[in-house]
């Protein structure tokens, strides 16, 4: 692959640049709950050195009911200026299972209005495979100040993707299995009727990954969301359970250089709660 610090870097790419002054890295790992993992005991147990740890649960919007909505500006600023994260750095974030929770994360910085922010490929696991060093000891950060430039455009509500989805455009792209996607799989989570938006596709977010969660080459990618009936030539709003696997899409378009993309926030913990929006089972 080719190292990009706005998208996606190697392991052998942070290696190389693990003591620059201007790097901080993010660990961003988070799990579904019957997954059975701690992200933060994980964390202090082993970390890439000199990782802070990115609580996305916290650093959320805890005014919603939703999972870890988007944080209101003054929130995401705060907390990383406590995290010693702020301008001129070259923020690289990964995670505990590969590459999962840390796009998220990722999407975060670009809302922020952050450009210099990577996913590390393949995660804390291939750093380990590989043999690098972890610690277990936090780092001792310095406050740093934080320019913010909100970029709406990268997020999307209920109301402008039930738009979207009456009219066909723009394309909606859900992220979750194929089974949860045509209603034959339980939700996860409680209460949410099973299915999917009408007039969405489907692109597993696993479909973009090698079987050691680095990503696929951008010709794989591009050809699995053609596969799946998207045009890549024209804007997409990515979908998923909560708004994680979503971001994986948004970090797939972005590595294919297609910018007209956003993220619906509040995904299926929010539309498949919703009684009044129409519900699609099946394949389409």
């Amino acid at each position: 692959m080719s190292d990009d610090p706005k998208t996606l870097v190697s392991t052998e790419w942070l290696a190389k640049h693990l003591k620059d002054p201007d790097l901080r890295l993010l660990d961003a790992s988070c799990y579904m709950p019957d997954a059975g993992r701690d992200a933060k005991a994980e964390y202090m147990a082993a970390h890439i050195p000199g990782a802070r740890f990115f609580d996305i649960d916290d650093i959320s919007d805890a005014r919603s009911e939703l999972p870890h909505m988007a944080p209101p500006v003054e929130k995401f600023m705060s907390r990383l200026r406590a995290m010693g994260v702020g301008d001129g750095h070259q923020v690289v974030v990964y995670d505990g299972a590969g590459l999962f929770s840390a796009a998220r994360v990722w999407w975060l910085f670009k809302l922020m209005g952050q450009e210099n922010v990577a996913v590390l490929d393949g995660g804390l696991p291939k750093w380990i495979a590989e043999g690098h060093e972890t610690e277990d000891m936090p780092p001792i950060p310095r406050d740093r100040h934080m320019t913010v430039r909100m970029q709406n455009q990268l997020v999307r509500d209920v109301t402008q993707v039930a738009h979207a989805s009456k009219l066909g455009e723009p394309q909606i792209v859900d992220a979750r299995s194929p089974e949860r996607f045509r209603g034959e799989a339980p939700e996860p989570r409680e209460g949410l009727r099973a299915g999917h938006i009408p007039g969405s596709r489907n692109v597993h977010y696993e479909a973009l990954l090698n079987d050691d969660n680095t990503m696929k080459s951008v010709e794989e990618t591009r050809g699995v969301f053609e596969a799946a009936g998207v045009d890549v030539s024209n804007p997409v709003i990515t979908t998923c359970g909560s708004g994680v696997t979503a971001a994986i899409l948004a970090l797939a378009l972005e590595r294919m250089g297609h910018k007209d993309w956003s993220l619906y926030d509040g995904s299926w913990a929010e539309w498949g709660m919703f009684p009044t929006v129409p519900v699609a089972t099946g394949d389409a």
